[in-house]
């Protein structure tokens, strides 16, 4: 019974994405990105999320917004590991018009990132978690839980993913990308090779930018994963142990009667 319920959903699952595929007559093309925080003991690297937000902040920022992060994140265990003086300066570059005084005042530790610049340009705050579990590439989603695939390498995907070839519909010209779920995108591709200067002098072509930038992004949307894998691997530890001891106890409870068992009473 809980075979074949089994078989049915993923049946469904098959049959939604072989619809939309043929809906929009093209399969998204996700790459397996291998991010150091993938499994169930993987851990941010600090040095690619710091690269990261440069690429956000010299090439995205421009458009795309992060209102649902706050500078003062940047100094949270587990994730950047900048200092309140690090952050303090970084935050000190952007203006942000203070709603008490009406003066416009850089902005501290205490603020969000700006939102988006656009309309159209999406929030990437939680653009990452967004697009994880089966709400990646059409499918299954096998992927996700086999390979680790979700939000980061959907991003990196499509940022490496323009073919070049463009075409212009209702005076908005669209860019070809294997990644996206149409084929067409309308962002122009955002990101080149040595677009972006590391000061570590760390390789700076356009897949390491875009595997920096979607780490940073992974990051922004889920900045207490490290935490969470770590309760939720004493949790696992501890059930363990518990477990241990239930069947233990119960074992040394029922020995006397399970002796017992098949032998004619006295």
């Amino acid at each position: 019974m809980i075979r074949n319920i089994t078989f049915s959903a993923l049946a469904a699952f098959a049959l939604a994405g072989g619809a939309m595929a043929a809906e929009t007559g093209h399969t998204p093309i996700v790459e397996d990105f291998a991010f150091s925080f993938e499994g169930p003991f993987g851990t941010y690297d600090q040095a690619q999320l710091q690269r990261g937000l440069q690429v956000y902040t010299e090439v995205c920022a421009s458009c795309h917004g992060l209102k649902y992060v706050t500078y003062r994140a940047l100094g949270e265990e587990g994730g950047l590991g900048y200092s309140d003086r690090e952050i303090r300066a970084y935050a000190g570059q952007f203006d942000i018009d203070d709603p008490e005084t009406g003066d416009t005042r850089s902005r501290v530790p205490t603020d969000h990132f700006p939102s988006s610049q656009y309309e159209g340009a999406p929030d990437l705050s939680l653009m990452a978690k967004a697009r994880a579990g089966f709400h990646g590439p059409y499918g299954l989603g096998i992927n996700q839980f086999v390979k680790g695939m979700g939000g980061p390498e959907h991003i990196a995907s499509i940022l490496i993913g323009y073919t070049g070839e463009e075409k212009e519909e209702a005076g908005t010209t669209f860019y070809e990308n294997t990644a996206f779920s149409t084929g067409w995108i309308a962002m122009p591709p955002p990101l080149s090779d040595g677009l972006v200067e590391y000061a570590d002098g760390h390789p700076n072509d356009a897949r390491q930018l875009s595997e920096d930038v979607s780490a940073f992004l992974m990051w922004t949307a889920e900045p207490k994963m490290m935490a969470r894998k770590h309760t939720g691997f004493l949790a696992v530890v501890l059930l363990t142990l518990l477990s241990s001891l239930l069947y233990l106890t119960n074992k040394r409870i029922w020995a006397g009667v399970n002796g017992r068992k098949g032998h004619p009473a006295e």
